[in-house]
């Protein structure tokens, strides 16, 4: 398993935007001047470890919206994803979050329905991506 840290936005950003830059710009074409916005330093992030190497990250905004979830190519599907997604969820109740929501690209759907999300509302594009809100109820 990897070891997750929960860090604000000074303290991960190196690493965060390394993998956020090749994942989102690199593999998926996502213009880079829309991937780093003003919302990263209200957010805390998570950084996930394995050897010693930050492999994925995440963060979690103050309002409970999850975002930015990205794993380097080499370790998807190995259990990263889903221990970023369960250290952010895990985060946003212990900060008293009651719901927390994700705009997810419609080829992760069945990776969020199995952490619990379910689909709302309409489909819709974001820098060129399909994505789909999913939004799960978190129990005190």
């Amino acid at each position: 398993m990897p070891r997750i840290e929960v860090l604000d936005w000074e303290a991960a950003r190196t690493e965060a935007a390394r993998i956020r830059m090749i994942v989102f710009v690199e593999e998926q074409r996502v213009p880079a001047e829309i991937e780093m916005d003003d919302r990263d330093a209200a957010s805390v992030h998570a950084l996930a470890y394995v050897d010693g190497k930050a492999v994925g990250t995440g963060r979690l905004l103050p309002d409970g919206h999850i975002g930015r979830m990205a794993v380097l190519k080499e370790r998807r599907a190995s259990g990263v994803g889903g221990a970023i997604l369960a250290r952010l969820v895990e985060e946003a109740r212990r900060r008293g979050v009651k719901e927390v929501v994700l705009s997810a690209q419609t080829h992760a759907l069945g990776f969020y329905r199995r952490h619990g999300f379910r689909e709302q509302g309409e489909i819709f594009e974001e820098a060129g991506i399909a994505h789909q809100e999913m939004r799960r109820m978190l129990n005190s």
